[in-house]
């Protein structure tokens, strides 16, 4: 599957997820990845994925965290 990358790692809250929510208006009905680094960064994107009713996925990686969804 393709997925448009969005790479948020080394970023400071809230910007990892003004980041995001940008490229969901930008890319509505696409799959993203978003790739952060820091446990806060990926528990704050999460929870706004949750208030916004979208369904993903999270995986531990080497890099960080990689949280997939549908825009």
């Amino acid at each position: 599957m393709n997925y448009i990358e969005i790479d948020v790692r080394g970023l400071s809250c809230p910007e990892p997820v003004m980041i995001t929510m940008d490229a969901m208006d930008a890319n509505k009905g696409k799959s993203l990845r978003v790739i952060c680094d820091e446990a806060h960064t990926k528990a704050n994107i999460e929870a706004m994925l949750k208030h916004n009713k979208h369904t993903f996925e999270t995986t531990r990686t080497a890099e960080g965290y990689e949280i997939v969804f549908q825009a």
